[in-house]
């Protein structure tokens, strides 16, 4: 069990990997592992792209502003929120799906999620590093087109897996008490507890090894959401027969 939670309490972001290939009979490995994460209603709403062809791979760094990962990493994968495959399964018995309800579209996503952290802790327990790329989201109908993703399937994110050509501190995570709230949600604590985890996040970026720098926890969250970031998703989720409630 220690060792659980020592895999889980030392993630970091991969963003260097070394020339250590990865084999597809691991890789297999690894996701049927990761296939074994909760389901609602065990849809398994998701599918895992895994790019091999290296134009494609440069490709899918340039749109998603990821070059280096994606030049040096063993494995190349984008995790797709997928009912397409859940409709082929309605079709056999003579029906169609109402896929376009934000259910249908909360179930996919957080499906995708769930697999795509087993599949981390799983890499994780082995000795690779990963990093998350939502950069991919910066371009998602190019890379749908890019994909060959029919309806119903939607890129979310990337991630990269390698052997790590890097080792990088691990961020300090916001107190548990930040997180937990007893009954009744409780907002009264969030003062004196970001006051104490900005000073933390400040000297975590001061003294870690690669890219130092001056900030604090609340200000890149007043960087990330004082924009509207991505604005266009909402169409492109439309296209893809998502969010269209029946009337």
């Amino acid at each position: 069990m220690d060792l659980v939670l020592n895999i889980l309490k030392s993630h970091r972001s991969v963003r260097n990997y070394k020339s250590t290939p990865i084999s597809d009979q691991e890789f297999y490995e690894l996701l049927n592992a990761a296939q074994y994460a909760a389901s609602s209603n065990f849809v398994q709403a998701y599918s895992v792209i895994q790019i091999k062809d290296r134009e494609k791979i440069n490709k899918l760094g340039e749109l998603s502003s990821n070059q280096q990962q994606f030049k040096t990493a063993a494995l190349s994968l984008v995790f797709c929120a997928d009912l397409n495959r859940a409709r082929h399964a309605v079709l056999r018995h003579g029906e169609e799906i109402k896929g376009g309800t934000l259910e249908n579209f909360l179930v996919a996503a957080i499906d995708t999620a769930l697999l795509a952290q087993n599949f981390v802790i799983a890499a994780e327990s082995k000795g690779y590093g990963i990093c998350f790329i939502g950069g991919v989201r910066n371009n998602p109908r190019e890379i749908s087109d890019l994909l060959s993703l029919p309806d119903h399937v939607i890129p979310l994110f990337g991630l990269t897996v390698g052997v790590p050509d890097e080792q990088n501190e691990v961020k300090p995570r916001l107190p548990v008490k930040a997180i937990v709230h007893t009954d009744d949600y409780d907002e009264t604590k969030y003062e004196q507890i970001l006051t104490e985890y900005d000073e933390v996040i400040s000297n975590y970026y001061k003294k870690r090894t690669t890219n130092s720098k001056e900030t604090t926890w609340s200000q890149v969250m007043t960087d990330f959401l004082s924009d509207k970031r991505r604005p266009f998703l909402k169409d492109f989720v439309l296209s893809k027969g998502y969010l269209q409630e029946e009337k």
